[in-house]
């Protein structure tokens, strides 16, 4: 394929990632408000990040040079950072205060066809990050894939607490979520797995 409609693809990629989760804040607001729920709450904000990253993308994308990449690069990197140290702290605040959030069928069709979403567009940004050579896109690939992983440690919690009372099934997911994350900051801030 071209490489013109490559960037056309990684563009097109990154424009459907923002748009979902731009509308995904205000769904998730109003679920995490009906249900109380600090879980849905902090997936709302793990969307920003999200919108975050692919704009940084959408960035990179339009212009070229190594330096632009290695900055696009870092801002991704602390998008990462920022997403462990959030799921870090709100895990651990839920599992210490015991927070029990009331049940959400809103949430658990929005994180359902938000995980399928997300992993079909990480899955598209890594083929067209790797046919394009551009480490940025793929990069901001495994961020979505992490944004799937929430989406689908959220639904499961909220499943798990919904049917079996098991409320501290999601924030115990997080955990899973952050070591995820740690691993993708010390690789692109040192190079190491």
């Amino acid at each position: 394929m071209p490489r013109q409609a490559l960037l056309r693809r990684g563009f097109a990629l990154e424009y459907a990632t923002l748009g979902w989760n731009v509308i995904g804040i205000g769904v998730l607001a109003v679920a995490a408000v009906s249900a109380r729920s600090v879980a849905l709450a902090g997936f709302g904000l793990d969307s920003l990040i999200e919108i975050g990253a692919s704009t940084v993308v959408v960035w990179e994308l339009s212009g070229t040079g190594e330096e632009r990449e290695k900055r696009a690069l870092r801002l991704i990197g602390v998008g990462f950072a920022l997403l462990g140290l959030y799921l870090l702290a709100q895990s651990t605040i839920a599992l210490a205060t015991g927070f029990h959030p009331h049940h959400s069928t809103l949430g658990i069709i929005w994180t359902a066809f938000t995980a399928a979403v997300m992993f079909a567009l990480a899955f598209g940004k890594a083929r067209t990050g790797t046919a394009l050579d551009n480490p940025v896109l793929k990069t901001e690939g495994r961020v979505t894939l992490v944004d799937g992983l929430l989406a689908a440690a959220v639904l499961l919690g909220l499943v798990l607490n919904s049917t079996l009372g098991w409320w501290w099934a999601d924030p115990a997911a997080g955990y899973v979520l952050v070591s995820y994350a740690a691993r993708e900051v010390r690789e692109i801030f040192f190079g190491e797995h």
